[in-house]
Order: structure tokens, then sequence, then C-alpha cells
């Protein structure tokens, strides 16, 4: 071969990290969940499963949550209801299994027997730990203990079910974490202190973890899954777990993570569509991470794909979050608004009424029309910083980015007289609402409920639009910006309050949670077993 050809591949040749072809290992040995045998394997009615389908879509309607985070809370709710009719917990393994078989949650025929028994067993030692630590305590400790341990139980539980994709995500976060740790320098904080409280950040940012995982995977980190401790492991452990629980959660709260969580955040873009070419290209992935034209013909596409994907995404979770906020806010507020409107102004504007109805839709819709996809230009910055981090160069790691401490303001009275300016963009907001509304003969009722609903709307489509800067390196800030901010960050700050507190007053989850769900997974099982009944007197005939 020529020179010059040598030299050609050698350029277009990338020599892969240590944390890479680890990385490339690690996906390649996760095996999958082994299927139960014909005879152990748990099935069930598909009559049943249709309707208890259709129940927990409903269901989860009411409830706003990332998709990879409905198993989880599905599971906490099963097990909740399941230990308050039965605290003991014999045999709830199997009704677990069952139930999320009801709801499709798997498919028939993948949860087997050994499924059942490892489950129960983990209850067991969940239901112990419940036992001898909220004993004697008071009432806020007790439910504060309560809470995390079925936190710690039913992640496990869904990590258990779900093994190939527990560890998948776990090799891919961890990939993050060592390929960026050395970036990162903390002022005054020592190293093992920086490196957990960025772990929290990768699993906000990446993970999307709620407070749940976050929780779980710090206390796996540091320490085992309960299926791993025998009894007298956990009696050993149980006195010191109360301060653990503690600490977990101080670390989950730090100020340092909102730092880490602004640096983790720019970095990701490239790390996510090197990620989609492990789950899409994973035979070819040596081949294609190796070769500078493969990689960049691949993450163009990728990114086109994702950025095409954007789009419908967006349109997805906007419907998604007006139902939300339909059945969960806006029903209540329209129906409270006409009493309260007739017994202190003796009458209701239907004008109020309508606009009040159709105007949050039109503004979510106006709103995400300004959502701009990213372009070439962005998968250009993504591919050259994709090259950084698989290649076994080491001065992308050991580029340090400083990343600076919680520390007081530097000029008390300046921040001051930020501090009643932006107090004042209150104001300015609500009294141009105000006046508007005032203009156009509504009441002070239907003007609560009008602010309502435009911040929640607001809210939401801000938190949408996060989505669409998930693949976007670096973002360019409009000039009329900090116009916009002036008055849309009080509306911002309204329905951030609105969606966080008053969801704990959600009527709906009470009225499913309490009132509907128990009765009618009762009539489930009892469907079930007569269509089990019925089966085997088939059977016996045959």
């Amino acid at each position: 071969m020529p020179d010059e050809e040598v030299k050609k591949t050698e350029d277009q040749t990338i020599v892969l990290s240590q944390f890479t072809q680890a990385l490339i290992d690690a996906i390649k040995s996760v095996k999958p969940k082994v299927k139960p045998d014909d005879i152990s394997a748990l099935s069930v009615s598909q009559t049943v499963s249709f309707f208890a389908l259709v129940y927990e879509k409903v269901r989860n309607a009411v409830e706003f949550r990332e998709d990879h985070l409905i198993l989880r809370a599905a599971i906490e709710r099963i097990l909740k209801r399941r230990f308050s009719l039965n605290p003991d917990g014999r045999g709830e393994a199997e009704n677990l299994l069952r139930e999320l078989l009801w709801a499709r949650y798997f498919d028939n025929g993948v949860l087997g027997a050994e499924d059942t028994v490892i489950i129960q067993a983990l209850i067991n030692k969940y239901l112990l730990l419940r036992r001898q630590m909220v004993v004697g305590r008071d009432s806020e400790l007790r439910l504060y203990l309560d809470q995390f341990l079925l936190d710690l139980l039913t992640c496990e539980v869904e990590e258990t079910l779900k093994p190939e994709s527990a560890q998948i995500q776990s090799n891919l976060t961890f990939f993050i974490y060592q390929v960026l740790r050395k970036k990162i320098k903390i002022e005054s904080l020592k190293e093992d202190q920086k490196d957990t409280f960025f772990l929290v950040a990768i699993e906000k940012v990446f993970g999307k973890s709620d407070r749940s995982y976050l929780r779980y995977h710090l206390f796996t980190t540091f320490y085992k899954t309960l299926s791993s401790y025998s009894e007298r492991e956990l009696q050993t452990l149980m006195t010191k777990l109360p301060a653990i629980f503690k600490k977990i959660d101080d670390m989950i709260a730090n100020p340092y993570v909102d730092n880490l969580i602004k640096f983790t955040r720019k970095q990701l873009p490239p790390f996510l569509i090197l990620f989609s070419l492990i789950k899409n290209k994973t035979n070819e992935l040596q081949t294609i991470l190796t070769n500078k034209e493969k990689l960049w013909n691949e993450v163009d596409q990728t990114c086109r794909e994702k950025y095409q994907k954007l789009g419908a995404r967006i349109r997805n979770l906007a419907i998604k979050s007006f139902i939300y906020i339909l059945l969960t806010k806006m029903l209540f507020a329209i129906i409270l608004e006409i009493p309260v409107s007739n017994y202190f102004y003796g009458e209701v504007s239907r004008n109020a009424i309508i606009i009040n109805s159709i105007f949050p839709p039109i503004l979510m819709v106006i709103i995400l029309g300004f959502f701009k996809i990213p372009g070439e230009e962005n998968t250009k910055k993504i591919y050259r910083r994709l090259t950084d981090i698989i290649n076994d160069d080491k001065t992308f790691e050991t580029r340090v980015a400083f990343v600076p401490k919680k520390s007081g303001p530097k000029r008390p009275l300046l921040i001051f007289g930020f501090t009643v300016f932006y107090s004042l963009t209150f104001l300015v907001t609500l009294s141009l609402i105000y006046e508007i509304l005032t203009y156009i003969n509504f009441n002070l009722v239907s003007q609560v409920i009008f602010i309502f609903f435009v911040s929640v709307v607001t809210f939401f489509s801000y938190r949408i639009r996060q989505v669409t800067k998930e693949l976007k390196l670096e973002e360019k800030e409009s000039v009329l910006m900090p116009i916009v901010d002036f008055f849309f960050m009080p509306i911002l700050s309204l329905g951030k309050f609105f969606s966080s507190e008053i969801a704990k007053l959600n009527f709906f989850i009470f009225i499913f949670d309490f009132i509907i769900e128990a009765p009618f997974k009762l009539i489930f099982e009892v469907v079930e077993e007569w269509i089990s009944f019925v089966r085997k007197r088939k059977e016996e005939i045959i």
C-alpha cells in the first residue's frame, strides 16, 4: 500500500478510549431475561387485560409522569393497596405480577414462578425492615422511613423484572460519569464529594430520575440492593438506616448539584447520539466508531432522524400535558367558577367561561409554534464532540471545567435592587392582565381562574420546550429574549407553584386510588378466577 493511502487510512481511523471500549464490551455482555417455561409462566385473561389496560391509561392520564417512570409508580400504587388489605404481604408477589400483566406492562408468558419467588423474598425483607424500623417513632419520621423503604422496594422490583434495560442504563450512566468526572473541579470540595454530587446530576439530567430512583441508585451505589442482604445483615444495618436515608436526601438536595446539572446538560447531546448508535447498531458498533467517515454518516443520519422525531414527540407531550391539565385542574376550576361567580356576583359571564376554556390550548399551540428544531450546524458540533469523547486522546478528559461553589452575593445592595425589580415584574404583568380582563368584563373570580390556566399552560409549555434543547450543544439567545422573560417569568413562577403545590391536592388521584381502583381490581380478580375455572373444566372434558 502506498504511503499516501496508509496516511489517509490512519487519518480516518479513531483509536477508542478505554472507557469507550469498556462500554462496548459491557453492552455486548448484557443478556436478555430468560423466559420462563410454559408450565411456570404466568398468563392472564386477555378480556380482563383489555379493561385493565383501559383503566391504567385513564389513571395515568391524571398524574403527569415521564414514560419511563410510570411502571415504578404503578408497582408502588399496587403494593400500597395490597399491603393495606394484607399487611403481612403473604402471596402478594404473584398478585403484583398478575396486575402488571393485566395492565400489559409485561406480555403474557414473560413472567413466571421464579420471578414470584424472587419478588416475594424482596417483599418479605421490606416488611421486616418496615416493622422493626418504624416502631416507637413519631408519625412524621415513620412516614419518611416507610416511603424511603418503599422507594427502594419498588425500584428494585422494576429492575429485577426488567434487568436488561436496568443494566444498559447503568452502563451508560457510568460511561458519562467516567468520561466527564475529570473535567470538573469544584472549589473547596473533596473529590469523593464532588463525584457523588456529579452522579446525582447525571441521574437527574440523563436518567431523568425522580426522587424514588435517585434514592435507590445512591443507596445501591454505596451499599447493596435489599435482595443482596441476608436477614442477619439487615438486622445489623437497620439501626444505621435512618441516618443513611437522611444523608442520601441531603446529597440529592445539595446546592452544588444545581451547577453540576447545568454543566451536565450542556455536555449531554453527543452522548445521546452515541447511545442511540449503540442501541441501533450494536453489531456494527466497533467498525462505525473506529472510522471517521462511517461515524459521520451515522451521526448525520441519526441526528436528522432524531430532529424529525422531535416534532412528533413535542406534539404528543403537548396533548398529554393538556389532557393532564384538563382532567386535574381545568375541569375543577371551571366547575368552581360558575357557583362562586353566582354566589358573589349573582351572575356568570358566558364570555369568561368560553375564553377560560379555549384560550389555554390556543396559548399552548402558539408557544409551541416558536420552538425551533436543531439543524446541520448542530450536527457537526455533535460529531466533533462525540469524536473527542470516544477518542483515546487524553486531553479531552483533562481539560477541566471549573464549577464555582455556591456562595453569597458579592454585591448584596445590587442583588437587593435586582430582587425588588424582579418582584415588580409580577406587579406589572399581573396589572396588565387585570386591566385587559376588566375591560372585557371579567369578574375577579374569572380573572383568578384565567391567570391560573395561563400560568399552568405556560409552565408545561416551557417544560416541553426543554425537550427541543436536549440535542442542542449551544443555543444563541434572541435579542428579544430578555424582554420576553420580563413578562413571562412571573407567569412561569406561578405555573410552577400551581403545578407542584396544587398537584398535591389532585382529587382525581384520590378518587382513582381510594374509591375506584380497589373494587375495580377485585372485579378483575373474580372474572379472572371465573375464566380460569371455566378453562379448567373445558380441559377436563376434552
